[in-house]
């Protein structure tokens, strides 16, 4: 009885964990503007992990066209190519958080994943993003890349 209540109080206190908040990174610099970082060609690499960790194969080069327009006080809304609705995000000094939905297979909605990515820029100006894909909630796979403009 008192390992199960002992996990059970372990799983309480991991469920009240806070999330990540933007303005944690308030005033860290380089400040990161999105539109600007984006205007133009970026290339990227990392790897990408399913649900246990393993890396998967992937490098398969994307295309995504993002129309990104800023709202005011920091946030942002973005459409794009392969992306069902609008993209939803902020940034807060040298970070960037957005969620958005990726539709694998346009106009089949069963096939869309959610997508939740928090980027950190660097001094050098590389980006480093990490981004979570779910689907139901559950967690599906998870990429670590770097991001650099190409001029």
């Amino acid at each position: 009885m008192g390992l199960v209540l002992c996990l059970c109080a372990i799983f309480l206190v991991a469920g009240c964990a806070a999330p990540l908040r933007r303005d944690a990174f308030e005033n860290t610099a380089p400040a990161f503007d999105p539109i600007t970082f984006w205007t133009g060609h970026t290339a990227s690499w990392g790897v990408i992990e399913n649900r246990d960790g393993a890396p998967t194969t992937g490098g398969h080069d994307t295309v995504r066209d993002w129309h990104m327009r800023r709202l005011g006080d920091g946030h942002f809304e973005a459409t794009a190519n392969d992306v069902a609705g609008a993209a939803q995000g902020s940034s807060s000094g040298r970070t960037f958080h957005w969620t958005w939905i990726l539709a694998t297979k346009p106009g089949n909605c069963l096939f869309n994943v959610s997508m939740e990515q928090w980027m950190y820029l660097a001094d050098n100006g590389t980006l480093m993003n990490r981004t979570v894909i779910t689907k139901f909630g559950v967690r599906l796979e998870e990429i670590s890349e770097q991001i650099v403009r190409r001029e």
